[in-house]
């Protein structure tokens, strides 16, 4: 069943009951990163484990996404800052419990030559039952976006053209 979600602006990422909040480095930069993110959505199938399908919607405006499973997004994108941010917030879904959602993807140089710190919050308001899933699932969220963050940037790296060239 499919369930409209409330919709929120930029500052539920720090008012939401819930936020599950992590952080991983890559040797890209961030605007391969951010490209990643932002301009290649039907790459994320390739990258994050948990997606099987992406795909913008709305001339870009939003976003159709598919997790293992069969977790169902529909999204509007809220923030898409070049280097530096990208958000999106969750309209429809057909996971039970869940009122709000937003994501943000943070980027920040890890260092004056190379690399990005990446950090993604998980905000959510929801049923205390979800609310209590998400809390004991968040070493499971950890370990899938610290997973993708490594093929993200093994996918970024291995399509850098070679010195010179």
């Amino acid at each position: 069943m499919v369930r409209r979600l409330r919709p929120v602006g930029l500052d539920f990422i720090e008012d939401a009951p819930t936020r599950l909040r992590f952080a991983a480095r890559t040797t890209a930069g961030p605007e391969a990163v951010y490209r990643a993110l932002a301009e290649d959505v039907e790459g994320w199938s390739q990258w994050f484990g948990a997606v099987t399908l992406a795909r913008p919607t709305h001339g870009g405006a939003g976003r159709e996404v598919r997790l293992a499973g069969g977790t169902r997004f529909e999204e509007t994108i809220m923030a898409a800052d070049p280097e530096r941010r990208y958000a999106y917030r969750v309209d429809e879904t057909n996971v039970p419990g869940i009122r709000a959602l937003l994501e943000e993807w943070r980027l920040t140089p890890a260092d004056p030559c190379s690399g990005t710190l990446v950090r993604w919050t998980f905000a959510v308001d929801g049923s205390a039952p979800l609310r209590f899933a998400l809390t004991a699932a968040r070493p499971l969220l950890g370990r899938s976006f610290r997973s993708a963050v490594r093929a993200l940037d093994a996918r970024l790296t291995s399509h850098r053209p070679a010195a010179g060239r």
